[in-house]
C-alpha cells in the first residue's frame, strides 16, 4: 500500500473525507501485509486504520470484510463511519446485532461486503452453520483486548483462520493489556504475529494530542454512613471467623482483597471436589461474604441510595424459589436488618454528590465549559446522580439496556440519539456508567469526572480518553477517605505508571513479541489447519460456537478446544454496569430457532438448543471435522443427535434443583422428552451429584432410579463439559453413521395423555411425585377417589407412609386461606 500521494485518495475512499495523518498511514501499510495488533491512543483514529486496510483488501483480493465490536453503539458508530468513508453502496455495509433476526442476517450475509457486527452474534451464527468465513478477507477486531478467556473474539478467531481461503487479521486497542505476556495472549488468541505501536512521545502523534490534567479530590463519610458500613462489616467478621475455622483463611478483618477472596473461594472448591461436607458449607459462608462486600463498597463508595436498592433486591432474592442459604441468611442476620434500617432512614447525600455538583459548576459556569462527563460504576448511583444533578444542570444518563434486575436501561436508537443531542449542544452533562468507556465517539469535554477510582488500567485509560483530544482537558476523581477508594486509587495510579512504561517497552519489544506470537502462532495456525483438512473447503463443514478456552501460553490456536476454560469475576456485581453489558451480550445472543446453513452440510449434524451456548460444548463440537452444529430453539431436550435420540444435559447442581423445583420438575422435562423421542437419554454432568444442597443422597439415588424405571430414560454420567461433548459426539456417530439414522427435531410438545394428565394432577397434591402417583391411581381407580380417599385407605397404597398419608389429607382437606 504506497503512502506517497498528498493525501488519501485511493480506489473505494470518498474523495477527501478523511485527513491525510502519517501515522495512520505507516500503521495501515504495516496491518496491510500480515496479521497485526494496532496500538494506538485512544482518539487518534484507529478505525480509521482499519478501514483504510479494508479498503486496500476488497480491492486487491475481493470477498468481504468483517469488522467486529464489542457493543451496539460501537457497532452501529463504526457502520455509520464505513458508509460516509467508502464508496460502496449503504446496502452493502451490513449491521448484524442481536436485534436483526438470524434468518435476515444469513440473507444479510450473502450480499454484504462490508459486515460490521457484535461477536456474539457471529458467534452464534457460526455455530448455527449460518454463515461461512471462508471468503472473509479482512477481519478487524475492535477493543481486542478483550481476547482472553472465553470471549467470542478468541473462537471466531479460531474459526476464521480455519475457514477462511485467504485470511487477514487487524487487531485494534489503545490499552492491550497489562504486561507482555498478556499482550502475546491476545496476540496468540488473535493469530496476530506483527505488533505495530504509536505512542504519544512519536512526532507524527505528538501534534494530535493534548495534556491531560488529573486532580484527586478527597471526600470524607457522614458518621450515619460509617455506621452502616460498620454494622455490615460486624457481620462480615462473624462469617470471617467461620471460614477462618475451616482453615481457608487466617484473618477476619473486612478489607481483606479480593486476591485473598479468590484464594478461600479456590480452598472451598478443592474441599468441594474432594466431597467434604464442610466445602460446601463454606462455600454458602463465602458468597454471604461477597454480597456482604458489595453492600460496604456501595454504601462507601456509591451512595446510601444505590445499597438501599441493593438490599431490596437481595430481600427479594430470599423470598424466591430456590433462594440460596447465603441470600437468606444474609437478610434474616439482625445487624444486616439495623443497617438495612439506617439505610432506609438517611436522608442525607453521598458528599460525593455535592462534589460532583461543585465540580461541574466550577466546569460550566465559572470557567466557560461547554460539556462534561460523570462516569460511575452503579446503575443506581448513576439514576439517582441525574435526578439530583438536574436541578442545576441539564443532565442526562447513558447506560446499557435493561438489566437482570430490571432497572430500565437504553435501547441502542435511545443511546444514539442521546450522544447525537450530547455532540450538538442539547445538554451540558452526560452521567454514563461503563458502556461508554471503550471507544466511543463522544465529543471532546472539558471534564470527565470519575465518580470512583478505577482500578483497571485499561478501564481508566479509556475514560480519560474522553478528555484533552481538541484542546487540555481535565479528569477529575473522585474518593472516599478511609475506604476501598483509596485502595483503588493506589492499584489504579501504579498501573497506569506499569501501562505508560509497559507501551514504552512494548514499542522497543516489539521484534522480540513477535518471534514470540510468529513462531508459537503460526505453529498453531498450521496444525490447526492440517487438523481440518489444510483447505477452505474441507473446514466449511464445521459449525462453531460454546466457551472458547484460555489460551495455555506456548500453544498456538490449534490447542483452544482441549483447554482449561476461562475463569469469570467472582465478584457480586448486581449494580455494576457490567451487569447491564452482559445483558446486553445475553441479547446478541437470543435466537428465534430459524435454521440455514452455509457451506458444505455433509457430515454427522447435531441439533443445539440456543439456550446451551453458555457452555462450551457446542463450539467444541463445531470446531470437529466431520461435525455438523446447527442452532434452534428446541421445544424438548438440548440436543438431538437423531430422529430418535434427543438429550437433556444437567449439571449435578442442575438435578438436584430441578428435583426441588415445583414450576419446571425434572420429571415434567423428562416425560416431554420421553414423549417426542423413543430414545430419550438425561446426562447428569459433574462429579460431586451427592454432595448438592444438603440433600440426602438416597433422595438422588430415588430420583435416578425414576428416571430410568418410571420413565424409560437413559441416564448417563459425564466427569465435565468436554466429557459430555465427546458422548454426544460418539452418539450422533453411532446413530448416523453406524445406524444410517437422519437427524429429526420433533418441534412441538406432545399433548399429555389423559392419564399422564391424572398423574399429572395427583403427583402434585403436597409434591408426592409421579411414582406415588401412579400408586394411588391403580389402587383408587379415579383422580377423585384419591382426594376423597381417608387417612386408612391411603394406607393401605404401597409406598404411602404415616407422614405421605398425613399431608395428602391436610393439603385436600383444609379450608381455603
Amino acid at each position: 500500500m504506497a503512502t506517497e500521494a498528498a493525501g488519501i485518495d485511493r480506489d473505494l475512499l470518498v474523495d477527501g473525507f478523511l485527513q491525510r495523518r502519517r501515522y495512520q498511514l505507516q500503521l495501515a501499510d504495516a496491518a496491510a501485509d500480515e496479521h497485526t495488533l494496532v496500538c494506538l491512543p485512544t482518539g487518534l483514529g484507529k478505525t480509521t486504520v482499519s478501514l483504510l486496510v479494508t479498503a486496500e483488501r476488497l480491492r486487491e483480493a475481493g470477498g468481504k470484510a468483517l469488522f467486529l465490536a464489542p457493543t451496539k453503539p460501537l457497532v452501529q458508530q463504526h457502520a455509520d463511519f464505513y458508509r460516509e468513508a467508502l464508496r460502496v453502496p449503504d446496502d452493502e455495509i451490513v449491521v448484524f446485532t442481536g436485534e436483526v433476526k438470524p434468518d435476515d442476517r444469513a440473507a444479510l450475509w450473502d450480499d454484504a461486503r462490508i459486515v460490521i457486527a457484535t461477536p456474539q452474534v457471529v458467534e452464534n451464527d457460526l455455530v448455527g452453520n449460518r454463515i461461512s468465513l471462508a471468503d472473509v478477507t479482512h477481519l478487524t477486531f475492535d477493543e481486542c483486548h478483550r481476547a482472553t478467556g472465553d470471549y467470542a473474539y478468541v473462537y471466531i478467531a479460531e474459526r476464521y483462520h480455519a475457514d477462511a481461503a485467504d485470511p487477514l487479521v487487524t487487531g485494534m486497542s489503545a490499552s492491550p493489556g497489562g504486561d507482555t505476556e498478556e499482550i502475546e495472549t491476545v496476540c496468540e488468541n488473535l493469530g496476530l504475529v506483527n505488533v505495530e505501536v504509536m505512542t504519544e512521545e512519536d512526532a507524527d502523534v505528538d501534534e494530535y494530542t493534548h495534556d491531560t490534567d488529573v486532580q484527586w479530590e478527597q471526600v470524607t463519610l457522614p458518621d450515619e454512613v460509617l455506621a452502616i458500613r460498620d454494622a455490615l462489616n460486624e457481620v462480615i467478621t462473624d462469617r470471617l471467623e467461620k471460614l477462618k475455622q475451616l482453615g481457608v483463611t487466617n484473618t477476619t478483618n473486612p478489607d481483606l482483597s479480593q486476591k485473598d477472596l479468590n484464594k478461600m473461594r479456590g480452598q472451598l472448591k478443592q474441599m468441594m471436589d474432594n466431597d467434604q461436607s464442610d466445602g460446601y458449607k463454606g462455600m454458602s459462608t463465602h458468597a454471604e461474604v461477597m454480597k456482604l462486600r458489595r453492600a460496604t463498597e456501595l454504601v462507601e463508595t456509591q451512595s446510601v441510595e444505590s445499597v438501599r436498592r441493593y438490599f431490596e433486591r437481595q430481600r427479594e432474592a430470599a423470598r424466591s424459589s430456590g433462594a440460596s442459604k447465603a441470600s437468606q441468611r444474609m437478610v434474616a442476620d439482625p445487624k444486616v436488618r439495623e443497617a438495612m434500617r439506617k439505610a432506609e432512614s438517611f436522608d442525607g447525600l453521598h458528599p460525593k454528590f455535592s462534589k460532583a455538583r461543585i465540580l461541574l459548576a466550577e466546569t460550566l459556569g465559572i470557567d466557560g465549559g461547554e460539556r462534561a462527563i460523570l462516569f460511575t460504576e452503579s446503575r443506581d448511583t448513576a439514576e439517582a446522580l441525574v435526578e439530583f444533578l438536574s436541578a442545576s444542570f441539564d443532565v442526562r444518563k447513558f447506560v446499557g439496556q435493561g438489566d437482570k434486575d430490571g432497572s430500565d436501561g437504553m435501547t441502542q436508537k435511545q443511546q444514539q440519539e442521546t450522544l447525537d443531542e450530547f455532540k450538538a449542544g442539547e445538554f451540558e452533562v452526560l452521567v454514563s456508567t461503563s458502556v461508554a468507556e471503550e471507544g466511543l465517539d463522544v465529543p471532546e469535554v472539558d471534564l470527565v469526572c470519575f465518580y470512583e477510582p478505577v482500578p483497571t488500567a485499561i478501564r481508566s485509560i479509556q475514560r480519560k480518553g474522553r478528555t484533552g483530544r481538541q484542546a487540555e482537558g481535565k479528569v477529575v476523581v473522585l474518593m472516599a477517605e478511609d475506604t476501598r477508594d483509596e485502595a483503588f486509587f493506589w492499584i489504579s495510579r501504579r498501573r497506569e505508571k506499569e501501562m505508560a512504561s509497559q507501551l514504552a517497552e512494548l514499542k522497543a519489544a516489539t521484534d522480540d513479541i513477535e518471534d514470540s506470537v510468529g513462531d508459537d502462532g503460526q505453529a498453531g495456525l498450521g496444525a490447526f489447519a492440517d487438523e481440518s483438512g489444510g483447505d477452505a473447503e474441507a473446514t466449511e463443514d464445521t459449525g462453531g460456537e460454546g466457551e472458547t478456552a484460555d489460551d495455555g501460553g506456548d500453544a498456538g490456536l490449534t490447542d483452544f478446544a482441549a483447554d482449561a476454560r476461562g475463569e469469570g469475576d467472582d465478584g457480586e456485581g448486581e449494580e455494576s454496569e457490567e451487569s447491564g453489558d452482559d445483558a446486553a451480550a445475553a441479547d446478541d445472543a437470543d435466537d428465534d430457532g430459524v435454521v440455514a446453513t452455509a457451506g458444505v452440510e455433509d457430515g454427522v449434524e447435531v441439533v443445539v438448543d440456543q439456550r446451551e451456548l453458555d457452555s462450551s460444548i457446542a463450539k467444541d463440537l463445531s470446531t470437529r471435522d466431520g461435525l455438523v452444529t446447527r442452532l434452534e430453539t428446541l421445544a424438548v431436550g438440548d440436543y438431538v443427535l437423531s430422529d430418535r435420540v434427543a438429550v437433556e444435559r444437567k449439571s449435578a447442581a442442575d438435578f438436584v434443583d430441578s428435583m426441588l423445583d415445583a414450576d419446571r420438575s425434572m420429571f415434567e422435562q423428562v416425560g416431554e422428552l420421553s414423549r417426542a423421542y423413543a430414545r430419550p437419554v438425561m446426562v447428569v454432568e459433574g462429579t460431586n451429584l451427592y454432595g448438592q444442597r444438603d440433600i440426602d443422597p438416597n433422595a438422588i439415588r430415588g430420583a435416578l432410579a425414576s428416571l430410568a424405571v418410571d420413565f424409560d430414560v437413559s441416564v448417563l454420567r459425564t466427569e465435565d463439559e468436554a466429557d459430555t461433548t465427546e458422548l454426544l459426539a460418539t452418539i450422533a456417530k453411532r446413530e448416523q453413521e453406524t445406524r444410517d439414522r437422519e437427524v429429526s427435531v420433533h418441534g412441538e410438545k406432545t399433548t399429555k395423555t389423559r392419564a399422564e394428565q391424572q398423574e399429572y394432577v395427583v403427583s402434585s397434591i403436597a409434591d408426592i411425585g409421579p411414582v406415588t402417583a401412579r400408586s394411588l391411581l391403580e389402587h383408587f381407580g379415579t383422580v377423585e377417589a384419591v382426594m376423597t380417599a381417608r387417612e386408612a385407605d391411603l394406607l393401605e397404597v404401597d409406598g404411602v407412609g404415616q407422614v405421605t398419608a398425613e399431608r395428602i389429607r391436610e393439603v385436600v382437606g383444609s379450608e381455603y386461606e
